[in-house]
């Protein structure tokens, strides 16, 4: 295997535990046994699996309820609603080509998401929000429509509200206050700048660092980072992607968010073990565990 796809080397253990705010087992290679035993060598004792489609979001489930250290979050991604709703001809996700379901299609599949989000394995609703990057003018109707309805099901079941923002800052933070926010919102792979920290730190919401973090044209993160109340701060790896640095390219694993919380340690001046305290403390409250 040549060192560009070799998985990194364990990183030293944290002195505090912490857990990984958002992956995707189920993208990543080996047994879910097998990585939650990685992780928790290196003290990442707890994982929050994320659904991304309807097949997704069952897997996080049941995963969820077959480990006692994994929990789930279900939800449509923002681009899978267009998807659903406009099909997919050219299949380049991951379910391969689709047919146009129309809004009635993602009404079905909603009301599946709505239906998993009242398990208790299931801690959030996510991850889904807004995504201008992927999708055209074209489908952002149907994203809009579908992050509305997922803000109402995390509401009615108390659940938290897991973001997924890409290129579309505004539109997320604007809906989130039409809508009224669930008490719990996590923005996962935070990718604003400061200001827009400051205004998540107002509204209260998490703001949840990545491997991105530690990439070199990633000051206007760290800058964010700088500014983000330690007690709102949360770590993530989004295994299999993001993989921090000096590993970047190679495939992440959620043992690896020591290296990501060592560099958010630097950042913010604080001891290893401090950050980490504040990480377990604010996960277990974010996703209410």
């Amino acid at each position: 295997m040549s060192s560009k796809s070799a998985p990194p080397p364990l990183p030293e253990p944290l002195g505090v535990p912490v857990a990984d705010s958002h992956t995707h087992l189920d993208m990543q290679d080996g047994t879910v046994e097998e990585a939650l035993a990685r992780a928790a060598a290196v003290g990442v004792t707890t994982v929050v699996q994320v659904g991304c489609d309807i097949k997704g979001s069952r897997w996080a489930a049941e995963t969820a309820a077959a480990h006692r250290e994994v929990h789930a979050a279900v939800a449509l991604h923002p681009n899978e609603a267009p998807r659903i709703v406009l099909g997919d001809p050219e299949g380049w996700s991951r379910q391969g080509a689709r047919e146009a379901g129309g809004n009635a299609a993602l009404d079905d599949a909603l009301a599946e998401i709505d239906r998993l989000a009242a398990l208790d394995e299931v801690k959030a609703v996510g991850e889904t929000g807004l995504d201008y990057f992927r999708t055209g003018p074209e489908g952002m109707a149907a994203q809009e429509r579908s992050f509305r309805a997922h803000i109402e099901i995390a509401k009615r079941h108390g659940k938290a509200l897991v973001i997924h923002d890409r290129e579309a800052h505004a539109d997320v933070l604007r809906i989130l206050a039409e809508e009224g926010a669930p008490e719990r919102t996590v923005f996962h792979c935070y990718s604003g700048d400061a200001e827009m920290a400051e205004a998540c730190a107002a509204a209260g919401y998490f703001m949840s660092f990545a491997g991105n973090v530690t990439f070199k044209n990633a000051q206007p993160l760290r800058d964010a980072l700088a500014v983000a109340p330690a007690e709102l701060v949360l770590v993530e790896t989004d295994a299999p992607f993001l993989t921090p640095a000096p590993y970047r390219g190679r495939p992440n694993a959620p043992y690896l968010v020591p290296v990501t919380l060592r560099a958010m340690a630097k950042v913010k001046g604080l001891d290893e073990d401090t950050l980490a305290s504040a990480i377990a403390a604010n996960t277990a409250r974010a996703f209410d565990y």
